[in-house]
């Protein structure tokens, strides 16, 4: 399954649009993280806890909306736009959403 941002592929002609299709994630972060992560910001360095949560959400919102072009037919995904939201009381999820067009190519 191809995915990309652009509104076309190199090297590829859509031949047929299947539709709109999103992928969601929301991921809750475990609170001794959370606390730690807030020590390490305020000294500057890194939170690697929440770069890894991060990642696991968009990697999830992503394989479900990949999951959802291939029920459509697709053969890729064009157009994909990636929203982050901090959910949840005191912020304490963070929600990923994918979304973009499905299509064929040849």
């Amino acid at each position: 399954m191809i995915l990309t941002t652009t509104n076309n592929i190199e090297g590829k002609t859509i031949r047929e649009y299947c539709g709109v299709v999103t992928g969601e994630a929301i991921v809750g972060a475990n609170i001794f993280r959370d606390f730690f992560a807030g020590i390490r910001d305020i000294v500057g360095g890194r939170s690697h806890a929440y770069e890894k949560e991060l990642q696991r959400a968009r990697e999830i919102a992503l394989d479900e909306m990949a999951d959802a072009a291939r029920r459509r037919g697709g053969e890729a995904v064009v157009g994909i736009d990636l929203d982050y939201e901090v959910v949840g009381k005191g912020g304490s999820m963070l929600m990923v959403t994918a979304s973009g067009t499905a299509v064929r190519v040849r």
